[in-house]
């Protein structure tokens, strides 16, 4: 008997090991958010056979990270497109810089989980229906809003909702981050109120 549970948790372990170098097996991950990004893949599995690298940049504008197709992929069919996820190297609270791969973990797989959203979004769109999305996302507010709030509904809907709703409260109850800031996730982005609303409808 004792043989026999040896077994079975060693196939177990083989099959689970199998599963999660298949989901990785076009991935590019820096080692020190590897974790995080790992778990926010385990609510995307359709996304197994899409090439996305992860990438540190030393500051994105206005954001913390961004999702967009590769420019060498961008006129491949949507099918076929290869994906970046830029992330910030540092976030500001206040006055200070702390490394991004610092935030706490639950937080991190929030925001990596709404990337994933948007890849979602894209997935789903023409490369003429694409080109347009970048140009209207560039000059139209309510198209950002539109876009963000669409990524959000993505991963509340894969099951992230728990992730999704412990970053907004990171921010929108941080003392230390600007008021600014909360303003642009309050307009841009659903509400802890509006994420329930949708798991509740789920």
């Amino acid at each position: 008997m004792k043989y026999l549970t040896i077994v079975t948790l060693t196939i177990i372990t083989l099959v689970y090991a199998i599963n999660k170098n298949h989901m990785l097996k076009d991935k590019i991950i820096p080692v020190s958010i590897k974790q995080e990004v790992e778990t926010a893949l385990k609510y995307y599995p359709e996304l197994k056979d899409t090439h996305i690298e992860f990438k540190f940049k030393k500051n994105i504008k206005k954001s913390t990270m961004q999702a967009q197709p590769k420019l060498s992929s961008f006129f491949k069919t949507k099918e076929h497109r290869d994906y970046v996820i830029l992330i910030s190297e540092t976030f500001k609270i206040s006055d200070k810089k702390f490394l991004t791969k610092n935030i706490p973990s639950d937080i991190l797989i929030g925001w990596i989980g709404h990337e994933l959203g948007h890849i979602k979004d894209y997935q789903n769109r023409s490369t003429l229906n694409l080109i347009g999305f970048g140009v209207k996302y560039l000059f139209s507010d309510n198209h950002i809003v539109e876009a963000e709030r669409a990524a959000d509904t993505y991963a509340v809907k894969h099951g992230m909702a728990k992730y999704i709703i412990k970053t907004k409260n990171f921010i929108l109850n941080n003392a230390d981050i600007t008021t600014a800031y909360k303003n642009r996730i309050k307009k841009y982005y659903l509400s802890p109120e509006e994420i329930m609303e949708i798991v509740e409808t789920n």
